[in-house]
C-alpha cells in the first residue's frame, strides 16, 4: 500500500479531494483497480512469477472517503517479497541485493487517470451549477 503523510493546513486540498471523491463512481475505481493490478503484474520482476500473480486491490469506503489500495499476498517467512524487490534486501552472507523501483512507475499512470477523471467531473459539475 502506498501511504503519504503530510503536515500543515490543507483545507482547500481536502475540500477539493472530497468533491473529487463524490464524483468518482465505485465502478470506475473497480476498473482502475483491475488496471493497476495488471500494470503491477506486468512490471513485477519475475523469477517464478508468484509475486507478479499475487497482486490484488481493495476498495474501502469510510466516512466521506474512498480508498483504492494495491496489495501483494506473496509473503515468505513474514517477508513481503514485492517490497524487498522494490527496496532491496540483505543476503545471508552480508551482501546487498539492490531494489528496483517497479511499483511507482506501474501505478502512477493509474493515479493520473483517476485524478484526470475526478478533475474533469468536478469541472463539468461546477459548470452546471
Amino acid at each position: 500500500m502506498i501511504q503519504i503523510t503530510t503536515k500543515g493546513d490543507y483545507s482547500k486540498l481536502n475540500s477539493f479531494l472530497e468533491r473529487a471523491l463524490e464524483t468518482i463512481k465505485i465502478g470506475d475505481l473497480d476498473r482502475y483497480g483491475r488496471e493497476g493490478v495488471e500494470a503491477l503484474k506486468q512490471a513485477t520482476p519475475k523469477d517464478t512469477g508468484l509475486t507478479a500473480d499475487s497482486w490484488y486491490y481493495e476498495i474501502e469506503r469510510k466516512e466521506g472517503s474512498v480508498t483504492l489500495s494495491f496489495h501483494n499476498s506473496n509473503v515468505v517467512k513474514g517477508i513481503p517479497i514485492a517490497i524487498i524487490l522494490q527496496y532491496g534486501h540483505g543476503t545471508r552472507n552480508g551482501g546487498w541485493v539492490e531494489g528496483r523501483d517497479y511499483i511507482n512507475p506501474a501505478v502512477l499512470p493509474i493515479f493520473e487517470k483517476i485524478a484526470e477523471k475526478a478533475w474533469t467531473e468536478i469541472v463539468i459539475d461546477n459548470t452546471r451549477k
